[in-house]
């Protein structure tokens, strides 16, 4: 831990712009996938954020995962297209006007965001007996989403966008990205929102 993570967790007594802060964070944060600026994210903001979601709780304290920044433009038009199959895939599951909505959503911002993050959990690292896991044996995956969540909210306070993708098919992606089998993932697109950025959880049933 560096002096300036020390400074910033502090002591246990939160002023009340602190809490205010974290409520605004927690209230405010939304899934972004659309209406990315390409600028560059600078270094020591990924740093911040990076820093934040290894500070999630694990059960056991496991810490299972693991974070990749994918900012390739050639790996990234292959995730991209792996998204597309996946997509066109799901939008079939779906009947009528549902997926007509369905198709006019925009679900990911795989290339337009100056990079991506894939989050992955070993199953393995910790081991087979867990302190914490020995009768719930994804425990290592919900600690990963806590992660996640980290992740998020860092990134909103550092008033970054970020949106996870899920509608992917896990073996392209574990090919794409050189993934071992042992090893699950989550994978996000973070960048700057546009300034006319309007968040659309409110605007349909779906999001």
């Amino acid at each position: 831990m560096t002096e300036s993570h020390a400074a910033i967790q502090g002591d246990d007594a939160l002023t009340e712009a602190d809490r205010l802060g974290l409520y605004r964070v927690l209230l405010s944060r939304r899934d972004v996938r659309g209406q990315f600026l390409p600028d560059p994210i600078a270094d020591a903001v990924l740093a911040r954020i990076l820093v934040a979601a290894h500070h999630a709780p694990s059960v056991g304290f496991m810490q299972p995962w693991s974070f990749i920044l994918v900012r390739s433009p050639e790996v990234r038009t292959r995730i991209k297209q792996a998204f597309t199959q996946a997509n066109d895939e799901a939008a079939a599951l779906f009947k009528g006007d549902s997926q007509a909505t369905y198709r006019s959503l925009k679900l990911e911002g795989i290339l337009e965001s100056p990079v991506n993050i894939c989050v992955t959990c070993d199953r393995d690292r910790a081991g087979p007996v867990v302190l914490g896991r020995t009768h719930i044996p994804t425990m290592d995956l919900y600690s990963t989403v806590c992660a996640v969540e980290n992740l998020w909210l860092a990134a909103r306070a550092e008033g970054l966008g970020l949106g996870w993708v899920s509608i992917i098919s896990e073996p392209a992606l574990k090919d794409i990205l050189g993934l071992p089998d042992n090893v699950a993932w989550a994978r996000s697109a973070i960048s700057s929102p546009s300034r006319n950025w309007k968040p659309k959880a409110g605007a349909n049933a779906w999001i």
